[in-house]
């Protein structure tokens, strides 16, 4: 439903979004039912996305099935992962699977049910500009909306070296695209670039192939010192809640920096499953099947070139952390550089950009993720997905997605609910009060 702009007959909603990924697909699962906030999201892709490309099999969540797009903020939401279990028939044989973790597969498809049955959902539309004149104007291929306020959730995409950027093509991808290129390596020299998750299980499954498909060598460089686990003791995972986040929000600068630094395997590490499994695998190929030379692993190092040609194959250069001097080398066919994600391009936001603040490469939100700027205080750009230098490694993480977005939901509607969701740790230095101290 959409309401009509007084000057015109453009659309006009009290909010809209840019972008439908997780962030906000659980936003808009919230507003759904809330007839007092008419709204519309957009999203240039056809159909719905979510890492289609890295979809390997046996993958699964680095998170609880409770953290999905509602459940924290709203437990009884119609767009619940319970409710998408209970709308397909499968809650018991869910339960009796007694999966450890959700298959990544069966999320996503959760996501695309979700996406398929929210009818404030336009794909195929891309938002190209918005522009501010007592209201923000958003134009799409097709039409001009106008909007009180926006909420942006672009999401990240893939990243690789500047140097492997114009090398890019059937025989050097991005993680996105292993499922679909990382095909016909049969008796092919395949390294991967990158130790986190993805690296993780893009290797697992070069090893797996069957031996028939299997490549002749398989190489893993990562910078860490070794293929770390996943932090996921319950102590860490505090990191991964609201009152932990609001404390981040309030340190300086170069702490937050700190934090993400020392802390980024509780967000980017390795799963044990993961870890096992890959040791296991090469422990039948190095003593069982006699496969001693499959597998190359070097952690600890840093790639500096990468020369050759698609036809005649690829030369790897790098280098040991600890032993920067020394340069070694490794031949390949293949090169899958898992290296991760970085804030999508806003484009769009060029004609008002002067007026929006920045905080060194963000743009510089508020407590409730409005970003700041020169404009009237109940007319605001949300940012989901894009401040984890102001929020911590959580802002690109699925554990606080819904209550992010309770957050903008609330601030839209001119709200604030209850949120007890206080830590058992104390995060804030507590200030003695001296008021009656005896003088």
């Amino acid at each position: 439903m959409s309401q009509r702009s007084l000057t015109d007959d453009r659309e006009h909603y009290r909010c809209v979004g840019i972008g439908i990924g997780p962030a906000n697909l659980s936003l808009a699962s919230l507003l759904y039912e809330q007839t007092d906030v008419p709204n519309r999201f957009f999203e240039k892709q056809r159909d719905f996305r979510w890492h289609d490309g890295q979809l390997l099999p046996n993958t699964t969540l680095q998170v609880s099935m409770l953290k999905d797009l509602v459940s924290l903020s709203d437990p009884t939401n119609r767009f619940s992962f319970l409710s998408y279990l209970h709308a397909h028939g499968r809650v018991y044989h869910y339960l009796n699977a007694q999966f450890d973790a959700v298959p990544r597969s069966e999320f996503r498809n959760y996501l695309e049910w979700v996406s398929s049955t929210n009818e404030n959902l336009v794909f195929g539309e891309e938002v190209r500009s918005i522009e501010f004149d007592g209201v923000f104007l958003l134009r799409t291929g097709n039409r001009t909306v106008t909007a009180d306020n926006v909420v942006i959730g672009v999401g990240r995409q893939p990243y690789v070296p500047p140097m492997a950027e114009p090398l890019l093509g059937p025989t050097q991808f991005h993680i996105s695209e292993f499922a679909d290129k990382a095909v016909g390596l049969a008796g092919r020299r395949v390294w991967v670039i990158g130790g986190g998750q993805s690296g993780a299980e893009a290797f697992l499954d070069l090893i797996c192939r069957p031996r028939n498909e299997l490549p002749r060598r398989v190489g893993w460089i990562s910078r860490r010192r070794n293929y770390f686990p996943l932090d996921d003791s319950p102590f860490t995972n505090d990191y991964y809640m609201p009152d932990y986040s609001e404390y981040f929000s309030s340190l300086p600068g170069p702490a937050r920096d700190a934090i993400n630094s020392a802390h980024v395997l509780s967000s980017d590490g390795i799963s044990e499953a993961t870890l096992r499994e890959i040791y296991q695998r090469i422990y039948l190929h190095h003593f069982v099947e006699d496969a001693t030379d499959l597998v190359a692993l070097y952690p600890n190092r840093d790639v500096l070139r990468v020369t050759g040609d698609p036809g005649a194959g690829w030369d790897i250069t790098f280098t040991h952390n600890d032993h920067p001097g020394v340069q070694e080398h490794a031949e390949a066919d293949v090169i899958v550089w898992a290296t991760g994600f970085h804030t999508a391009d806003m484009q769009f936001l060029a004609p008002i950009a002067d007026r929006l603040e920045r905080d060194r490469d963000e743009y510089k939100i508020d407590s409730d993720f409005a970003v700041c700027w020169d404009g009237p205080a109940d007319r605001n750009i949300f940012l989901q997905n894009g401040a984890r230098r102001q929020r911590g490694l959580a802002d690109s993480n699925l554990s606080l997605v819904a209550w992010r977005s309770k957050r903008i939901a609330d601030r839209l509607r001119g709200v604030r609910s209850d949120d007890p969701h206080d830590s058992f740790l104390e995060w804030t230095a507590k200030v003695p009060d001296t008021r009656n101290v005896d003088r």
